[in-house]
């Protein structure tokens, strides 16, 4: 089931949607094992997760992480403030990770 995005979950799918990251295809609000995750790069095995304060310390996304990094994903974490503000930065940082796989 899906949910609202958040402004910071919107204003990055705009930039991740469609291929536009160098054509790497990304998918939102993917339900999985259980978790909904805020967006997903199936090719490249990359998670990203975008968070707001009540994420702060949260001992469940620290199981969460460790869960989808046992079936060979790698995850990312962003606050919600981090890529309203700089979103740009944000998508340099998930692209530099995409060509750490050796895919695309």
């Amino acid at each position: 089931m899906r949910r609202d995005a958040t402004p910071a979950e919107a204003k990055l799918w705009q930039a991740l949607r469609g291929g536009q990251l160098e054509g790497y295809k990304f998918k939102r609000q993917v339900p999985l094992d259980g978790y909904i995750l805020d967006f997903v790069c199936f090719e490249a095995r990359l998670i990203i997760e975008i968070d707001g304060s009540q994420h702060a310390e949260n001992v469940r996304d620290l199981v969460r992480d460790r869960h989808f990094a046992a079936l060979g994903f790698r995850t990312l974490r962003f606050w919600n403030d981090e890529v309203l503000k700089r979103c740009d930065d944000v998508c340099r940082m998930v692209l530099m990770e995409l060509m750490n796989t050796g895919e695309g």
